[in-house]
Parts: C-alpha cells; sequence; structure tokens
C-alpha cells in the first residue's frame, strides 16, 4: 500500500497560522513542524504547549501570540500529527506509546536546547506533559491541564477502546475512510459538536482540512492505540511537578470530574483545585483564546 497522503507544507501550509513561527526539526528518530517564539527577554519563562489527539499546533492559534507577550512560546505536532512526519513502521510502537510519545517531545527539547518553564496539555497533551516529567525528561514548576484526558475509560468501554483502536489502526483503508467521511462538513460538524465547543468558521475549517487528509487520521488512531492510560494512572500520584487543572464545565468528551479524580490521586501535593470555565466545551482554548490566556499567565507568572 502506498504512504498514506498528508499535509503538504508548502501547499497547506501557505495560510497556517502563526505560519511565521514555524519551522521543522529534524531529531534522530523523527522530522517536527514546530512553532517557536523566543521572547527578547532571555530571562522570560518558556512554554511548552500540547495539543489533544487529532489536534496540531493551529489549536493554540489563538492562545500563542498572547503568551508571547509575556513568554517564550513553543508549540508542536505531535508524530503523525499535521505537518510532524510519521514515525517508520518499526518506531511506531515506540513513539505513539504514551512513554515513547514524552520521549520524543524530550528529544525535540534536547534538540532545540530549551527546557520549559511551564508545559501546557490539552486532553491527551496534559498526559504527555505530565509523563514527561514522571519520566525524568522536563523538571518544570508547572504542569496545566486543560481538560485532560488523566484517566483510563472505565468499565466496557476501557475494555473495548484500546483493542478496537489498535484493530482500526492495522486495517486498510480506515483512515481513508474516516477522512472522506470527516471531511464532509455535516460529519465534521457532528464531530465538533460532540466537544461540547461552538467554533468559529476558521476553527472549523483549520479542523476539517487536518481531518481530510489520511496520514493525520492515522496518526490519530495510532496515538489512541497505542497508549495505557491504566499504568499511566497508577503512575499520576506520583507527580512531583505543581499540576494546575482547569476544566471546561460543558465539556463532552473529558468531564470535569475527571480533573476532580486527577487532583484528589496526587500524593506529593495537596489536591489542587479545578478552574471550571462556565459555557466552555473540550475545546475551550479555541471558543475563548482570551480568558484561557489570562488564566494561564496568572499561574505562568507567579512568584
Amino acid at each position: 500500500m502506498p504512504p498514506r497522503q498528508g499535509l503538504d507544507w508548502e501547499r497547506d501550509g501557505a495560510d497556517w497560522p502563526l505560519r511565521q513561527h514555524s519551522r521543522f526539526v529534524q531529531t534522530p528518530r523523527l522530522r517536527w513542524h514546530v512553532q517557536y517564539a523566543p521572547h527578547a527577554d532571555a530571562r522570560a519563562p518558556t512554554v511548552l504547549l500540547l495539543h489533544g489527539t487529532g489536534a496540531s499546533t493551529h489549536s493554540w492559534r489563538d492562545v500563542f501570540p498572547l503568551l508571547a507577550a509575556q513568554c517564550s512560546v513553543l508549540a508542536l505536532d505531535f508524530p503523525g500529527h499535521a505537518f510532524t512526519a510519521t514515525p517508520a513502521p518499526a518506531q511506531v510502537a515506540t513513539l505513539f506509546s504514551l512513554p515513547g510519545m514524552a520521549a520524543g517531545v524530550a528529544e525535540l527539547l534536547t534538540q532545540m536546547g530549551i527546557a520549559p518553564h511551564t508545559v501546557v496539555g490539552h486532553s491527551a497533551g496534559a498526559a504527555v506533559a505530565c509523563m514527561l516529567s514522571l519520566d525524568g525528561h522536563v523538571q518544570p514548576r508547572r504542569i496545566v491541564s486543560l481538560n485532560g484526558a488523566l484517566l483510563p475509560l472505565d468499565g466496557l468501554a476501557g475494555q473495548l477502546f484500546s483493542p478496537m483502536a489498535k484493530l482500526l489502526a492495522k486495517a486498510p483503508l480506515v483512515p481513508e475512510l474516516f477522512s472522506w467521511q470527516a471531511a464532509q462538513p455535516a460529519v465534521l460538524q457532528k464531530l465538533l459538536d460532540g466537544t461540547g465547543s461552538r467554533l468559529d468558521a476558521q476553527g472549523r475549517a483549520l479542523y476539517q482540512k487536518l481531518m481530510a487528509q489520511p496520514a493525520h487520521g492515522a496518526g490519530a488512531l495510532a496515538m489512541m492505540a497505542h497508549w495505557d492510560l491504566h499504568a499511566f494512572w497508577k503512575r499520576l500520584p506520583l507527580l512531583e511537578a505543581a499540576l494546575t487543572l482547569i476544566a471546561g464545565a460543558q465539556d463532552l468528551i473529558v468531564p470535569p470530574s475527571v480533573a476532580e479524580r486527577a487532583g484528589a490521586s496526587l500524593r506529593r501535593q495537596a489536591p489542587p483545585p479545578v478552574t471550571r470555565l462556565p459555557g466552555l466545551g473540550h475545546l475551550a482554548h479555541e471558543e475563548q483564546p482570551d480568558t484561557l490566556a489570562r488564566l494561564l499567565l496568572t499561574h505562568i507568572l507567579e512568584r
């Protein structure tokens, strides 16, 4: 089977949000697309932004410049997502696992010579942020979980989800079929409605561009197929980095109760309060970037 069609930087990236901050960084195992805005003041804190499954740097398009006014900011596309390369077949199981993804991000940070002061993770990105710290790759002063997918699914769904994802990730033409379906405006809108968020026209168009590419869909499926959140959940209580929990009150994918359970599980710090965002869903940072940026800066800049 020929390689799946992916996003092309010259074609699809011509009008990509914050293109002026984009660069490609080669690490020993992967070619990464990143967006980096170093602050003029070398003393300014550096913030690492990690997107969720199926998203990309675009999800931070309005938060990024607001943070960049006071911080150095780095965002990236996860392996197989948007403009970051898909791992070679022999590396798929490693680089798409949760520890492997954290290790890959750590290689990127080392290559760029960046040690983040704060790591902000949305959804699955929050689990990567925590794993970066748990595995000793980074020592941030703070991790911010925004609608963090930090718990395994309960019950029957949890028993079926990972095996089903593994099956779909290996099945021929499944990503192509998913991309064909998701590229339909009505189907995409239904998927977005399922997040509890309401996006503007630009946000919808960007997700449609991503979802229309089979390589991006395959990357999202591989990420879901190779994660073991049960093992992660056993380790989360040992997290030492200060954890900030933010949850959209209308999140239909990761309810605020997940943040509450995650906070209560911590053994090496007092359970942090959960900041609930009224009226916002899973993509809260895309719905109200000003609100999120102000909230993030409060934690990033606190002494």
